[in-house]
């Protein structure tokens, strides 16, 4: 029982810290920020300028600029873009493209700590911007493709900024709701953080290694890669990262073996991630599904670009 409740206090101050202290600031000053640029009319002008380079690919403007947030700033960079599309009526069919892009696309939060490590940072983002490109158009012209391509009603502005012209009021409105999409993804993030701690607790990793050792031999995955893998995809990127830098200070694994496993490694296509994306905004949570299909075709391009270029 003791060992239980080391590993839930383990993982309950891992979430809350990376929930608190890593997310938080990034959101606040993001969602405040486009508020401020709608208010503006900044984000207006930006759409009618991207929107004819992003229309094959099934992306509105602002979906463009969401490319731009996770790939320079990190995977929660593009969820006030995200909450902004979806209180402006943007079709459903192109917020699951734009959704299934960024499920599909290497945040930099996890590529420039790797890159620091010496992973080669060219190839990784040129296949992610490539990936969330396929994901999209695989989005908004298969699997989403019955969504409603009409606009929706515009939702009213955030409260306390109705009129926009008080930066304050702004602020608190913009400021609120990131901190309600920052505390609804803490059950979530604990939760996989419990699993991945409690599984290496009882050796639950080394037996699955041993158990997965052949099936990643046919698919020519090194089995070092097994504990970032179940990490990732339970507990997110940022968790993962602090994995990888562990295991690599220790010798135990080559930041080369994560450039050419990029394509499937490098996402936010995880439990963590869709939760924390789904929480955005009610049709966000609602064109989830045909988002993840087309993010799965996405991820698949970059792992098989990956190999190749690798």
């Amino acid at each position: 029982m003791q060992a239980l409740i080391d590993v839930i206090l383990h993982a309950g101050r891992s979430a809350v810290d990376t929930a608190l202290y890593t997310l938080l600031p990034i959101m606040v000053v993001m969602m405040i920020l486009m508020r401020w640029l709608e208010v503006r009319g900044v984000t207006g002008r930006l759409v009618a300028w991207l929107a004819p380079v992003a229309r094959p690919f099934g992306l509105p403007g602002l979906g463009v600029l969401a490319m731009v947030q996770i790939t320079l700033v990190s995977f929660a960079a593009p969820m006030p873009t995200l909450a902004l599309m979806d209180r402006q009526g943007i079709p459903s069919r192109q917020l699951a493209a734009t959704l299934a892009a960024m499920l599909a696309m290497a945040p930099a939060n996890a590529m420039f700590p790797l890159a620091g490590m010496g992973m080669q940072l060219a190839p990784v983002l040129l296949m992610s911007i490539a990936g969330g490109l396929v994901a999209a158009a695989a989005t908004y012209w298969g699997t989403g493709r019955f969504l409603d391509s009409a606009p929706h009603a515009a939702l009213p502005a955030l409260a306390g900024a109705e009129d926009g012209t008080s930066l304050l009021q702004i602020v608190n409105g913009s400021g609120a709701q990131a901190v309600r999409i920052c505390i609804s993804m803490i059950p979530m993030l604990l939760m996989s953080l419990v699993v991945v701690l409690g599984l290496q607790r009882v050796g639950g990793v080394d037996a699955l290694n041993r158990a997965l050792a052949p099936v990643l031999r046919v698919f020519g995955i090194d089995s070092g890669l097994l504990l970032p893998m179940v990490t990732k995809y339970l507990a997110g990127n940022t968790a993962m990262v602090g994995v990888v830098q562990e295991m690599a200070h220790q010798g135990h694994l080559r930041v080369s073996l994560i450039e050419r496993s990029a394509g499937f490694l490098l996402h936010p296509l995880d439990l963590p991630g869709v939760a924390l994306f789904a929480s955005t905004g009610v049709r966000v949570g609602r064109v989830c599904l045909p988002a993840l299909a087309g993010a799965c075709v996405g991820v698949a391009f970059r792992a098989f670009g990956s190999v190749l270029l690798g």
